[in-house]
């Protein structure tokens, strides 16, 4: 179960008596978070308190200062303020990291951009762009740039931020300062080591069969796919650090550890298995259930990912077929409907979902969660060979494949069937919106398994 963390923080305007006379009243920003607390001039200046309504924490219409500048241009600074700190905290929140007052200050004033002449903010001034070249950067603000820049440029998801924000995380636990230099091959090294042997999971892994407690294993350490996934992360950093001219060490380029694991499997719903499911009785408690399995069959029968289904509005229904942009690449497809498709899409034409929806709507959680109960219900609990290492410990582990499904099986299982059906490659790839065929090998060489498996059967024949 994925934890989000919730960052709550309080912002106001207020106002500041400044000079020996107090002859002019300063407006600052004051953000409060975690125990923590920032301030941010606004730079603008009031002659007089009467002028800021403290309610409202806005400079009062009508009022025009002594240069010429009236409440309306000062309240729209004041509103892009608190638009860029609200921003600030957002990227925090979907990075999941807690920041501190000196890294909200910095990307707050970097995300103002230019300070207007003779204004001043808090905290030491900016540097122009020749001197800041010059100095060295520090590993980890690099780190904070690089999810800033890249996310902005190439539309980071959440899910992305996520991940970098992990990755950043278990960098600060394995050495509170790193420099560029580090980057050694004993270092990577030795942060493999950590990964693998001590960082402590935040969700501890499933107890195997009628064992009562969490062994050591189960809470501590991960596994060579992770650690390999990880590693790649903090690749696409170092590339990006070198292309910025911060000049990482470039052991990282050639470091390339031994980590066992074996091939993914590609794990689908045979035509028995499907047929299961759709008849399925679900009734009484088990009701809930009916429309999570409708949304699946959908993914099922269609080839869409769950969050293109999520995202399917009845606009994007066209008589006989439906055009999606898709949430993960932008593709824009079209796809037939067929029988099954279009009977879901008919049940639930009258139900107004929110949105414009064509079908219900559940978070991938809801949905991996109710899938496995529905396939346990159908009888799906073939033992299914797990294989996992832990650096050179490997691990064999056979589990029903009810508990192994999810969301994501109903592409797969569009896929396989759809080949198995003799519909050329090209056509799938039309309708999945795969480019290349390379994403395609894997699921035609589970198709000429099956059609090798099946030429025995004209043994009965002799």
């Amino acid at each position: 179960m994925c934890h989000v963390m919730r960052m709550k923080y309080a912002l106001c305007f207020k106002l500041r008596a400044f000079g020996r006379k107090t002859t002019s009243y300063q407006i600052r920003m004051r953000v409060s978070f975690s125990g923590q607390r920032v301030d941010e001039l606004s730079g603008w200046n009031l002659e007089t308190p009467e002028a800021w309504d403290e309610s409202g924490q806005r400079v009062r219409p009508g009022y025009v200062s002594t240069k010429g500048v009236d409440a309306e241009t000062i309240n729209q600074d004041l509103d892009k303020m608190r638009e860029v700190m609200d921003a600030v905290f957002s990227y925090y929140t979907a990075i999941e990291v807690m920041p501190s007052v000196k890294d909200v200050d910095a990307r707050f004033r970097e995300k103002m951009g230019l300070v207007k002449t003779g204004q001043k903010t808090s905290g030491a001034p900016r540097e122009n762009a020749a001197a800041s070249k010059k100095k060295e950067v520090r590993f980890f603000e690099a780190f904070d740039e690089f999810c800033r820049e890249c996310g902005e440029k190439n539309a980071w998801t959440k899910a992305t931020f996520q991940k970098m924000g992990s990755l950043l995380e278990d960098l600060k636990a394995f050495r509170k300062k790193i420099l560029f230099s580090d980057l050694t091959e004993s270092f990577l090294t030795s942060f493999i080591g950590y990964l693998r042997d001590t960082k402590k999971l935040r969700t501890p892994r499933k107890k195997l069969g009628a064992r009562e407690k969490y062994d050591e294993d189960d809470v501590k350490g991960l596994r060579n796919t992770t650690i390999e996934k990880k590693l790649g992360y903090l690749r696409w950093f170092l590339n990006w650090a070198d292309k910025k001219g911060y000049k990482p060490n470039a052991a990282y380029k050639t470091f390339r550890p031994t980590l066992k694991r074996t091939q993914k499997k590609v794990l689908y719903l045979t035509r028995d298995e499907l047929t299961r499911i759709r008849n399925l009785e679900l009734t009484g408690s088990n009701d809930y259930l009916d429309p999570v399995r409708d949304v699946f069959l959908f993914c099922c029968f269609s080839s869409l990912r769950h969050s293109d289904v999520s995202n399917l509005r009845r606009d994007d229904v066209k008589g006989d077929h439906i055009e999606v942009t898709t949430v993960k690449t932008a593709d824009s497809i079209s796809i037939e409907l067929n029988d099954v498709t279009r009977g879901i899409l008919d049940k639930y034409k009258d139900i107004p979902f929110r949105g414009g929806r064509a079908l219900p709507n559940y978070t991938n959680q809801v949905m991996n969660r109710d899938i496995k109960e529905i396939c346990r219900l159908a009888g799906i609990d073939e033992g299914i060979r797990v294989t996992t290492y832990k650096g050179n410990v490997r691990t064999d582990e056979v589990r029903p494949k009810w508990e192994l499904l999810g969301t994501h099986t109903g592409r797969r299982t569009f896929i396989v069937n759809a080949l198995s059906l003799g519909i050329p490659p090209n056509v799938v790839m039309k309708w999945t919106g795969h480019s290349d065929y390379k994403s395609m090998k894997p699921y035609i060489d589970i198709v000429d398994s099956i059609k090798a498996s099946s030429m025995t059967k004209f043994n009965e024949l002799i």
